[in-house]
């Protein structure tokens, strides 16, 4: 039943993705610690009004924040990711097992739970959507690490963490570091606006 946790000015360096196991918590106060990233998993907190992650060492949020529709304040000042954005492409190629999976599941292969070892089922419950929406592709551990600028209030533009199916998937948002009237800006004006909406206060100064 927690609505207020108050975890600012520690010297915390990472947050325990088991936050988001708190299904009432509306302000959460993570301000003035040592933390470099934001676990995805707190999208979970679908009660969350107000984040407070100022004066940490963020240099991209995960893309899932969008899903935090309460969410009305979000403090970013004294971040990295003010000043500068992350433009590294990092990507090992997909084992055998990982094509298999792909292929079965982006051509709609049917199989049974009795055809499969219970190790491979799981496996391929775990495909990912690409998020580009004009690939269609999936992917499990092999994946395009990116970062997508999103325009909220009509100001700000804030580096969201993403990830592609691979290198060549010709997404919107793959060209991040091209100039502003990119087409990756026009593609991304549905989710921007939706971000806009949602979120009423982000204070990045």
């Amino acid at each position: 039943s927690l609505e207020f946790l108050y975890l600012g000015g520690n010297f915390i360096t990472s947050i325990p993705p088991e936050l988001a196991n708190l299904p009432s918590l509306s302000y959460l106060v993570l301000c003035d610690n040592k933390i470099q990233s934001i676990p995805p998993q707190l999208a979970q907190l679908h009660s969350l009004r107000s984040l407070s992650l100022h004066n940490n060492l963020l240099t991209y949020l995960p893309r899932e924040i969008l899903n935090l529709v309460h969410l009305e304040e979000l403090s970013l000042r004294g971040n990295p990711l003010v000043v500068r954005f992350v433009r590294d492409l990092t990507y090992n190629p997909p084992s055998l097992q990982e094509l298999a999976g792909r292929t079965i599941k982006t051509r709609n292969i049917p199989y049974a739970p009795s055809d499969l070892p219970e190790n491979l089922v799981r496996y391929l419950s775990l495909a990912s959507n690409c998020p580009n929406p004009k690939c269609g592709g999936v992917y499990f551990d092999s994946c395009v690490r990116q970062i997508k600028f999103v325009d909220f209030c009509g100001k700000y533009r804030l580096p969201l963490m993403h990830y592609l199916c691979s290198p060549e998937c010709s997404s919107p948002c793959s060209s991040a570091s091209q100039s502003s009237t990119s087409q990756s800006e026009s593609d991304s004006e549905d989710e921007a606006s939706v971000a806009a909406r949602r979120m009423q206060k982000v204070l990045l100064g």
